[in-house]
């Protein structure tokens, strides 16, 4: 049997980077990445040939979120105010000098539409300055901040898209139950829309061809699975299929911006795999591999001229350590561990397993167990993700690792409703919150039970955003399953969630109630599936976080689970945090969170 870990401090866990997120410059002479500063994660840069470091950044208050390379002076980075995602898109010199907020707007959220490579005066953002719940695209100075809107938004687009000289010529259009794309030929010329599908099923642009007159997209018009196809725009159809996987979606398409060919794909059933197109790319990727044996390898930023490039690997039990590789002296230097503090060996190892639901479908999850346990009668934290239509993948994850640590097994599973498994897969979950949804999560953990992997006395439900209504759901609706539950930023009243989205999301508004529940037309639904009203169902013991700016989940989704229960006399610590947003991202609210979570499930199920 292997060894038991020690225990390890539970800041270890959850403490920022020692650095991460490494960016080479367009001309390879320098590399950026983040580090913290008084405990905020902020810009740094350093000559790779003087290894001189310098701060760009002086955030002091919330971390930024990311970073990239403006050409080769210049980087913009991106931060919120308080968790409120209305994002400011900021550019700084790489002295440090020139810093200007290029969207000083209150209540705005810049998205990033293209960074224009080939321009190295500009980028084009999104804005939602003129109506708050669509974005306009603008192409703006980032050495001054003068912006000129280049396209108005009529007021249905939900995405834009460049070619490869940084004009705009694809958009998306949403009425939230139908998807149109449409397309021009010139930035002089109108939009014309050449094709409507409905939501369920279309075609997502990923980037134009190499000659700008056709598209790479991934499509499930026709088929369950997206695939990726060149499409063509005068015909508009897939007219050359270029990459499908029988299991899982595929969205992902990778190409060489210098030599203009396609160098491959990826995709995930369980852990992430690539399949590569290009010789060259293929052999630097085994070379990688051969050096690093024992962990997946990524390269996150070529230079321009792909002579040098930044790679990443990374495990279930690592957080990854990045390097700098001189491509063509095959030679690679160590840029430093994210959490060098943390001893891989300590760490679990996440098991792919797959169950079957009990109306026959096959649910795919994560298993993480205790290092040197039995793996037999253990207690259980069992942490469905958010979304709900994303999924969990394999990897290293900071809490399955702390809990772990403390003596829990953590069980994700993928349940109906989540992303990459095929369109039917996400349709049978349509209105089903709280039904089969969650039938899929209880399945689950009988199936933990009947394995003896689990005790049934000790297992707690934990979650975020739909986690956290799922956590809620599976105290309401299974009160004996689980001996008590944590709910971080999760909805309570569906009622509540759908009348509060931000403005921003109103184009997806209908396809929400499509995928929900109406809340005019099917109140049944929503009030058979919101937690709030059934309160009288949870019996044990409840833990809630939340974070008072939270856009997306507000405050009062969790005030209202918190004041129903006290009434009723149900024990319910609540943690709110008027710093934050939804789910914690400073340090020190982070580790608060995990502090009373560890507390409480010793109480409860340790």
């Amino acid at each position: 049997m292997e060894n038991k870990a020690p225990l390890i401090p539970l800041e270890d866990f959850f403490r920022n980077p020692e650095k991460s997120s490494f960016k080479i410059s367009p001309n390879g002479n320098h590399i950026a990445y983040m580090k913290p500063w008084k405990s905020r994660m902020n810009v740094y840069v350093v000559d790779i040939k003087t290894d001189v470091e310098k701060r760009l950044t002086s955030s002091s208050e919330r971390s930024i979120y990311g970073f990239l390379w403006l050409g080769n002076n210049r980087i913009g980075y991106v931060k919120d105010d308080g968790g409120d995602e209305n994002m400011h898109f900021y550019a700084i010199d790489k002295d440090g000098s020139n810093e200007i907020d290029l969207t000083p707007f209150e209540n705005v959220k810049a998205t990033i539409v293209d960074d224009l490579e080939e321009d190295l005066d500009h980028v084009i953002l999104g804005l939602n300055k003129r109506n708050q719940q669509i974005f306009d695209p603008y192409r703006v100075n980032i050495n001054t901040g003068k912006m000129e809107m280049i396209a108005e938004n009529p007021g249905n687009i939900s995405g834009w898209l460049t070619d490869h000289d940084g004009k705009l010529r694809i958009a998306v259009t949403s009425d939230g139950v139908n998807t149109s794309l449409l397309y021009r030929k010139s930035e002089s010329d109108e939009f014309k829309s050449i094709l409507t599908t409905d939501f369920k099923e279309g075609i997502s642009p990923l980037f134009f061809t190499f000659d700008n007159k056709n598209l790479y997209v991934s499509s499930n018009r026709g088929r369950d699975k997206s695939a990726i196809y060149e499409f063509n725009i005068e015909q508009v159809q897939e007219n050359k299929l270029i990459f499908e996987h029988e299991e899982v979606d595929v969205s992902s398409l990778m190409f060489s911006r210098k030599r203009k060919i396609l160098t491959g794909v990826n995709y995930t059933v369980a852990k992430t795999k690539r399949v590569f197109f290009d010789d060259w790319r293929e052999n630097i990727q085994n070379k990688l591999e051969t050096k690093l044996p024992g962990y997946e390898v990524g390269i996150t930023s070529f230079s321009k001229d792909e002579t040098k490039a930044v790679v990443v690997t990374y495990s279930d039990k690592s957080r990854g350590t990045y390097y700098y590789y001189d491509i063509s002296e095959d030679k690679l230097t160590d840029l430093g561990k994210v959490s060098p503090w943390l001893n891989e060996d300590h760490m679990a190892e996440m098991k792919p397993v797959k169950y079957t639901s009990r109306d026959g479908l096959t649910i795919h999850g994560y298993l993480t167990l205790p290092k040197g346990s039995t793996g037999k009668n253990l207690p259980i934290v069992v942490n469905p993700h958010g979304g709900p239509w994303a999924r969990d993948s394999w990897g290293y994850s900071s809490q399955v690792q702390f809990l772990v640590n403390r003596g829990f097994g953590v069980f994700q599973m993928n349940f109906r409703g989540s992303t990459g498994y095929g369109r039917e897969f996400w349709e049978i979950s349509f209105k089903q919150w709280g039904k089969s949804m969650q039938d899929d999560i209880t399945d689950g953990v009988k199936w933990l039970i009947d394995e003896g992997i689990a005790d049934p006395n000790r297992i707690a439900i934990y979650g975020a955003s739909y986690g956290g209504y799922a956590t809620l759901a599976g105290l309401t609706f299974t009160p004996d399953l689980y001996a008590c539950g944590v709910d971080y930023v999760g909805v309570s009243n569906i009622f509540t969630l759908l009348e509060t989205l931000p403005p921003y999301w109103e184009l997806g508004r209908h396809m929400m109630y499509e995928m929900i529940g109406n809340p005019d037309t099917e109140k049944d639904i929503l009030k058979a599936a919101s937690p709030i009203f059934h309160v009288d169902s949870i019996r044990v013991p409840l833990f809630v976080a939340q974070g008072a700016n939270d856009p997306r989940v507000k405050q009062a989704e969790s005030d209202q689970i918190v004041e129903a229960l006290k009434a009723k006399g149900v024990e319910v610590p609540y943690m709110l945090k008027e710093d934050e947003g939804h789910g914690f991202y400073n340090e020190e609210n982070q580790f608060d969170f995990y502090r009373e979570m560890e507390k409480f499930l010793k109480k409860h199920i340790g």
